[in-house]
């Protein structure tokens, strides 16, 4: 790790989709295995508190989770799984519908634990849920950037446009990232992108979309998915594999561009006050 990694601030990243289904978590999973293996040091947040996905997906067991540390039950690091190549991961709760809508005290509690320790990683990355969510919203708005995944389905179009449209007109959010999944090439990715913008540019006109990559079909990311590991792990060599590994060195070349007068408390007081 080299000295100007560790004098940065942690690179947080939150991942959305609007839509579920589109490979969000698996794209996290995958990600966060690429930036470790880069010697990156990352916290990955399975912020979809309500439901477990992120350890299911690589296969982490552990009895706490995020509902521990909010009702202070439990510190953050307590309840921290390491994963593959030594990631960690904060495992949502099961089923405790509860936090599916978090309160501004537990919203609270959350920043002050994650800024606590976030010193220590190099990324954090948010697994956010499905929808436009009070949550969802929330978690984009605490990022530095947001992630945003679509495939080549009608549906997932609407619905990250309606993510972006909320996040524009309720938080001022006005740049995101886009990542087109589960593409037979980067032509037909390039087509999601065009036609996203299009209707961004008619309706949105202060927003603006940066096409960021794409996730090539492949026949090894399921096989991975039933193994419950990354398939950058198991198939490295995989065109999946190739697709996360030039993002996430996108990732790391734009490490540093991080605002160095936003610290995460104050960016996420400002949050919570809003």
């Amino acid at each position: 790790m080299s000295l100007r990694n560790k004098q940065l601030p942690p690179k947080v990243l939150a991942v959305s989709s609007g839509k579920g289904g589109v490979g969000k978590t698996n794209l996290v999973a995958n990600l966060a295995y690429s930036l470790a293996k880069k010697g990156q040091r990352v916290l990955v947040f399975d912020a979809d508190v309500g439901l477990n996905n992120i350890d299911v997906m690589l296969g982490l067991v552990s009895n706490v989770h995020i509902g521990h540390v909010l009702s202070g039950k439990r510190k953050l690091e307590e309840v921290l799984v390491e994963g593959p190549e030594g990631i960690r991961v904060l495992p949502a709760s099961n089923g405790w519908q509860e936090l599916t809508t978090l309160e501004n005290e537990q919203k609270m509690v959350l920043m002050e634990e994650l800024d606590r320790l976030s010193a220590s990683f190099d990324f954090l990355i948010f697994d956010t849920g499905a929808g436009i969510s009070s949550n969802v919203t929330y978690f984009c708005c605490a990022a530095h950037e947001t992630l945003l995944v679509a495939t080549t389905e009608p549906t997932s179009h609407t619905d990250v446009y309606a993510l972006m449209k909320v996040l524009f007109k309720n938080h001022q959010q006005k740049h995101f990232k886009l990542v087109v999944n589960s593409v037979k090439s980067e032509k037909e990715a390039l087509d999601v992108y065009r036609t996203l913008s299009s209707v961004i540019d008619r309706y949105l006109t202060h927003v603006t979309l940066e096409y960021y990559g794409h996730i090539i079909q492949d026949p090894n990311v399921p096989k991975a998915v039933r193994r419950q590991k990354a398939f950058v792990e198991l198939f490295p060599y995989s065109k999946a594999s190739i697709c996360v590994n030039d993002l996430c060195d996108k990732v790391i070349s734009e490490r540093s561009q991080i605002p160095m007068d936003g610290d995460r408390v104050f960016l996420w007081k400002s949050v919570f006050q809003a």
